[in-house]
């Protein structure tokens, strides 16, 4: 008996069990389609979270954790301990291998959204993934105090365009008491989706936060009121910043003015390097990523098992099948890969579905998913997941075995003699 008619009878014995073989095509299919997306998500992510800030050598802020800097300044969640003063900022920028510095000044917000203070070398000098800059989607960077650029998630949720008026709030928290209602910021720029932080935040420039607070003292605002167009007359250069970005000449002076920030004598701070801190974090809340995983494996497993226990249930039913094959010249070792090769066409057929199914879902799921921060191309499908979708075949022929080596041995016991 060749191996095409094998085949043949291996389809008829299918199709001959529709309704179970659906069901088991269709559980595999799920599995699959189940590994590869948390697969393909779990380690999108990851590219996606370490490559939230790229070629920024130092991150500087007072003194706490690692994390904690990594955390408000880039991520903007939660706060600083504590403010660095300006002249230390500028003694610090200043030094002989600094390339360029990004000062950040954080405390308000725009409904739900964080405001971040800066200057115009956060437009030029920040990157994120592989080194990519900052750019436009319309109009430009901010030029005046109450000027403001935000994020392509700002703009999305909210509808924001070019021209329109917002009202920042005092604290993270947009109530009425805390509004700067008398101080509209106009937007200028709307940046292009980064998949990082920098879309869900409000950009100004630091003399802004300072007209934001010149009639404010200690959280609360003063008796005495002053108009936006009063601000503008008064000092707006800024005491104190929350933290800042360093680019150095060298990357072989990364440590030693590390080490200089970290033993500076005028105030406590703690300069950290993005990478490493990145690193860190990642090991703090990696764990959802693997139970993520094993969760997959599991219901992959379980597909296996099912697929195993229909063979194995419809193996009785087909002894005299079995042995009329026998009767007609059908050897011991035939009878064997007749049921490990349904097995393996179960395995395949549904690997093909859920390869198929997880790319539809790439294709579909693109808009919700850059929403997370997270750009999933089609090109991810790569070496990682066919060795996945190899591995989940030759499993399933290895199940397949089981049967089919059980089918063998009764097919050499039970000739013509079974009776039903």
């Amino acid at each position: 008996m060749n191996l095409l008619l094998l085949l043949k009878l291996t389809l008829k014995s299918i199709l001959n069990r529709r309704f179970t073989s659906y069901l088991t095509l269709f559980s595999i299919c799920i599995s699959v389609f189940l590994l590869l997306g948390v697969d393909t998500v779990r380690k999108e992510a990851k590219h996606s979270f370490t490559n939230t800030i790229s070629g920024t050598d130092l991150l500087v802020g007072a003194r706490s954790g690692s994390v904690q800097l990594l955390l408000y300044s880039v991520f903007r969640i939660g706060n600083a301990t504590n403010n660095i003063g300006w002249d230390s900022y500028e003694k610090i920028s200043s030094h002989r291998s600094v390339a360029w510095s990004i000062p950040i000044s954080l405390g308000d917000s725009h409904k739900g959204f964080r405001v971040m203070g800066t200057t115009e070398a956060y437009f030029q000098h920040y990157r994120f993934a592989d080194e990519q800059a900052l750019r436009f989607k319309v109009g430009k960077p901010f030029s005046a105090v109450y000027d403001t650029v935000i994020g392509a998630d700002v703009a999305e949720k909210l509808g924001y365009q070019l021209g329109d008026e917002l009202t920042l709030a005092h604290g993270v928290y947009d109530t009425d008491f805390a509004r700067h209602d008398d101080k509209p910021f106009v937007l200028v720029g709307i940046l292009e989706r980064t998949g990082t932080p920098v879309d869900r935040t409000i950009h100004v420039s630091l003399q802004g936060i300072e007209a934001l607070h010149v009639d404010w003292k200690t959280g609360t605002r003063s008796r005495e009121a002053v108009s936006a167009q009063q601000a503008l007359e008064q000092d707006l250069q800024p005491t104190q910043i929350t933290a800042f970005m360093l680019g150095l000449n060298s990357k072989m002076e990364i440590f030693r003015v590390q080490r200089a920030i970290n033993n500076y004598k005028k105030e406590p701070m703690l300069a950290v390097l993005p990478g490493l801190a990145l690193g860190e974090l990642w090991q703090l809340i990696g764990v959802a990523e693997k139970a993520l995983l094993i969760i997959a494996v599991f219901v992959l497993l379980n597909s296996f098992v099912g697929l195993l226990t229909v063979i194995l249930t419809s193996l009785n039913e087909r002894r005299r099948e079995i042995a009329i094959l026998r009767s007609l010249g059908c050897r011991p070792n035939q009878i064997f890969i007749l049921l490990a090769s349904e097995s393996l066409l179960f395995a395949i057929v549904g690997c093909i579905l859920g390869v198929l199914l997880f790319l539809i879902a790439i294709v579909v799921s693109q808009s919700v998913l850059q929403g997370y921060g997270l750009h999933i191309p089609l090109s991810s499908f790569g070496p990682d997941q066919l060795k996945l979708v190899a591995a989940v075949i030759g499993m399933s022929f290895l199940l397949g075995s089981i049967p089919g080596y059980r089918a063998y041995k009764q097919s050499l016991a039970d000739g013509m003699s079974i009776k039903l």
